[in-house]
């Protein structure tokens, strides 16, 4: 954690102020609001990555107070756990090393918390933040009945000779119980790593950063033990009920950070192949319009478990990360 300067506790407070803000914005633009909910997550990795631990941590609780004042306690407490808990840890992680040789690597070198231990984080962060706004929300199977139900009331209005069958509703109910928090939870997971990117990108240029650039299609991947968490939440999808809603949660957060994973094992093993490019936009188009092929690019990500360390010199006077 670096020392605790004016400085630091500022941006910290303008960083907790904004993320608030943004996502107060995102309440009035509806077709924009899952990006500004994001986004909220900017300010306070920027903090944390570029200011350290301290200032995370008081932007969390700043954004917090914030959204509490202008909204309601409700309402903070929702972008607390979704958003800014998650950036603030992942920015602790990311600032996190240790002396190389303790890794039994050379002496004058700091060895970086792995990629693949963050990326898995960010996975277990986003699950246990939905469950928890699930459990505040009330949310159950019935929610995505009555979704389907208004999406059906809304084709009649349009249609009025549109009459479903009634199994064929109550399947889609079904499907569409566990296609929800999937996709909720494998989205979430993307935009906070965007958003952890981009901070990244942001705080280096600036000259902030602590954490070195890394290589993403070498070092991209997911721990070897979330291999397991996602094939429990696969079996409890089976479960029925509650169990099914958090089994289907943990497979989009975790399948989304193995999938992931597989576009930056895809990106590593194309390099220096003189059709790379077309096959890169020709996957990420298939994958944009048709979907289907995601389910290749998963599989890839779950065969290539790996963790890279990242190394950075260390000078005679640095001998040791405040961070560790």
């Amino acid at each position: 954690m670096k020392t605790l300067t004016p400085t630091s506790i500022a941006i910290g407070l303008v960083a907790g102020v904004t993320a608030a803000l943004l996502s107060l914005s995102a309440n009035a633009q509806s077709s924009l609001a899952i990006v500004l909910y994001a986004a909220s997550a900017l300010p306070i990795l920027i903090a944390g990555l570029g200011w350290g631990n301290a200032s995370a941590f008081i932007a969390v609780i700043a954004g917090g107070v914030t959204a509490s004042a202008l909204v309601s306690s409700h309402f903070a407490a929702l972008i607390v756990l979704i958003t800014l808990i998650p950036a603030g840890w992942l920015s602790n992680l990311a600032n996190l090393a240790r002396p190389a040789s303790e890794l039994g690597g050379p002496d004058n070198a700091l060895a970086w918390y792995p990629l693949s231990n963050i990326l898995a984080h960010l996975a277990v962060m986003v699950t246990l933040g939905m469950i928890a706004v699930g459990a505040i929300v009330g949310y159950d199977s019935e929610m995505a009945s009555k979704l389907v139900d208004m999406v059906i009331e809304a084709l009649k209005a349009q249609e009025p000779l549109y009459n479903p069958d009634a199994t064929a509703v109550a399947q889609l109910k079904s499907v569409f119980a566990i296609a929800l928090p999937l996709v909720q939870g494998a989205l979430w997971v993307f935009l906070l790593f965007a958003a952890y990117y981009i901070a990244s990108f942001i705080v280096r240029a600036s000259g902030k950063g602590l954490r070195p650039r890394e290589d993403m299609p070498a070092t991209l991947r997911m721990h070897r033990n979330a291999i397991f968490a996602f094939l429990g939440g696969l079996v409890l999808t089976f479960v029925g009920g509650v169990p099914a809603i958090i089994g289907a949660l943990i497979c989009g957060t975790f399948g989304a950070g193995f999938v992931l994973a597989g576009f930056a094992s895809l990106h590593f093993r194309t390099r220096g192949k003189p059709w790379r490019l077309l096959a890169l936009w020709f996957t990420y188009i298939s994958v944009l319009l048709f979907t289907i092929p995601v389910f290749f690019i998963l599989i890839l990500g779950l065969m290539d478990t790996r963790r890279t360390i990242a190394l950075t010199p260390t000078g005679p006077a640095e001998q040791k990360n405040p961070n560790t």
